[in-house]
């Protein structure tokens, strides 16, 4: 229904910030990633910002999720697809983790680091993992289709292609194709990067294109 909304942000708490579009405040729940993205506010002068949104319909309620990019509404969405975990749930991994440290997480199996969420389990974040890596494989189909016009990337001195998988992983967490990631992963020089500074990088060059 709504892809984000646009507008002046009048109140922002632990959990939820409001927004004012044109003299309407939309209320969004949001993670604790996003309130620290959240600019300083001012009450003569709100700021204006940008939450891109999840519109969350049950019997019961209706409830409007915030988020301060468009990664971090992937991984939400990929988290709400997997069986137990729901918003809630989701919110809580993202209030612990970024985007790319969530998908650092999926791609490494460390189920330690996603249990450490509230109300997230040694089990549920087995069960993450699996469902999102079965998932991220399945969509790519395991190689690049025929005729993409994106080159395999040569293997790196010291160990570049084990990053450079795991970083092709994280990406296809998040959402993207495989073409797309390699294609933005071959302008990159990883050899000196740490994995997460590579899907940092990738992040801001997918999104300005």
């Amino acid at each position: 229904m709504f892809y984000y909304i646009n507008g002046n942000l009048t109140h922002l708490a632990s959990g939820f910030a409001v927004l004012d579009v044109g003299g309407v405040g939309y209320k969004l729940t949001i993670s604790g990633t996003t309130y620290n993205a959240m600019p300083p506010r001012s009450a003569s002068n709100p700021p204006t910002v940008r939450l891109y949104t999840y519109l969350a319909v049950r019997e019961d309620d209706i409830e409007l999720f915030g988020f301060a990019t468009e990664a971090e509404l992937s991984s939400f969405k990929m988290l709400i697809s997997v069986s137990g975990v729901g918003p809630k749930a989701a919110l809580s991994v993202l209030s612990l983790l970024t985007p790319e440290k969530f998908a650092l997480a999926v791609c490494t199996d460390d189920r330690k680091t996603i249990s450490k969420a509230n109300g997230i389990g040694p089990k549920t974040a087995a069960r993450i993992i699996l469902e999102l890596k079965d998932k991220m494989l399945k969509e790519s189909g395991g190689e690049l289709p025929s005729g993409s016009g994106v080159l395999p990337i040569p293997d790196s001195p010291g160990g570049g292609r084990g990053k450079l998988g795991e970083a092709i992983e994280a990406l296809l967490v998040l959402g993207y194709s495989r073409a797309e990631a390699t294609a933005v992963l071959k302008d990159l020089d990883i050899a000196g990067m740490e994995l997460e500074e590579i899907i940092r990088a990738s992040l801001k060059k997918l999104m300005k294109i």
